[in-house]
């Protein structure tokens, strides 16, 4: 069995917003579906948190390494992406895409053995993950009401960030989280996510660490990425201070960035993103890294179907990971895979048992989210 082609197509119309500062568009493309296609026909899938043009841009790179090779070993081969790329972008692009395609990888080896991810990571110790509603920072009335319906659907868990938070005044702040420990109630589980990995991110150590108390008072389960992503030093003093769990990684990419924060102590929580940071392989990795220094694991996932079903899958095969970033509101998570995701009685998400991801694409919507996109073409 051997790789014959990898495709990838864009998925724009739906985009939802971030609350970034050079805010996102309905047609910006920042997710990428991968198709791995093979001789025998099984053809795998996976995601990339990274546009279209430079997934392709990637692949051009990453597509004669990969063609030719067993898809039967993702780790492998996704060492020898990494390894063969090293002067051509670390952690930038091309992890990125690598990110995408060692999904897809994983995918294609469930497929052939008729077994699901969860299990061939090495067993599932869980057939159900707790998702977290990650739901944007607005007026206060705004906010309530979307928790309100959020709440009412059966979730559990919820993050607000971004938005206004941090970016007009410490009042405005405090209102967004009473505003959401109101809406949900308290026993439900509230994080608070800065987006400190914004454009031009103002604030440091100072105002980090009395944030933390503010939030203390709301039982807040976890501040995530309260300062510029790079800032380990200002990771490892808030930590000493906060009351609060400290929360960062989504931007990392690779084991090697990893093991510099967790080994200097900067976070209680890692967040890698999978879609991003080498895929199910690598965050794999970094979910043992955590353990090994007594870190909490919670996959960051501003996703798309195949990267929540990728997530489900990678919380399921490790012993203390129990959550997954659900990014409410968006076709690419409720619409391009058939039957959703829906919450059972408990506010849970099923992880997959079939085969692979265990998911199957709604052919209709990809079609109108990735028009003339080409994926499995003959």
């Amino acid at each position: 069995m051997r790789i014959t082609e990898i495709r990838a197509a864009g998925l724009r119309g739906a985009t939802p917003r971030g609350g970034w500062t050079r805010e996102l568009q309905a047609d910006d493309v920042v997710h990428t579906l991968v198709a791995v296609h093979t001789d025998s026909g099984v053809v795998g899938l996976g995601s990339v948190f990274s546009s279209e043009s430079l997934v392709k841009s990637a692949l051009e790179v990453l597509g004669p390494i990969c063609v030719g090779a067993d898809p039967r070993e993702p780790d492998r081969i996704s060492q020898l992406m990494h390894e063969n790329t090293f002067w051509l972008g670390r952690g930038g692009a091309i992890t990125h895409t690598i990110s995408g395609v060692d999904i897809a990888l994983w995918d294609i080896l469930g497929q052939v053995t008729g077994l699901p991810i969860s299990t061939l990571l090495g067993g599932r110790y869980r057939d159900r993950a707790r998702p977290y509603a990650s739901v944007l920072i607005e007026d206060a009335p705004v906010l309530a009401d979307s928790l309100g319906k959020l709440a009412a659907q059966g979730f559990t868990a919820f993050k607000i960030g971004w938005g206004t938070f941090g970016r007009v005044d410490d009042a405005t702040d405090e209102r967004a989280v009473s505003t959401a420990r109101e809406a949900i109630g308290p026993d439900a589980l509230l994080a608070v996510d800065a987006g400190g990995s914004d454009a031009f991110w103002a604030h440091g150590f100072k105002w980090a660490a009395r944030c933390a108390d503010m939030l203390s008072a709301y039982d807040v389960a976890w501040f995530e990425e309260a300062l510029r992503p790079d800032d380990m030093q200002g990771f490892i003093d808030l930590r000493r201070v906060s009351k609060i769990p400290i929360s960062g990684g989504e931007v990392l990419t690779r084991r090697q960035d990893f093991f510099r924060f967790l080994s200097a102590g900067a976070f209680d929580i890692v967040q890698p993103d999978t879609t991003k940071g080498g895929g199910l392989s690598e965050s794999r990795r970094v979910a043992w890294l955590a353990e090994a220094f007594g870190v909490r694991f919670i996959p960051h996932g501003w996703n798309t179907a195949i990267g929540l079903a990728a997530d489900l899958h990678l919380v399921s095969s490790l012993p203390a990971a129990d959550l997954v970033e659900y990014k409410t509101g968006s076709a690419y998570i409720d619409d391009i895979v058939e039957g959703g995701f829906p919450l059972d009685s408990d506010g849970r998400l099923a992880v997959p048992t079939g085969p692979g991801l265990g998911v199957r694409l709604n052919l209709d919507a990809l079609a109108r989210y990735a028009p003339n996109h080409g994926l499995f073409d003959v």
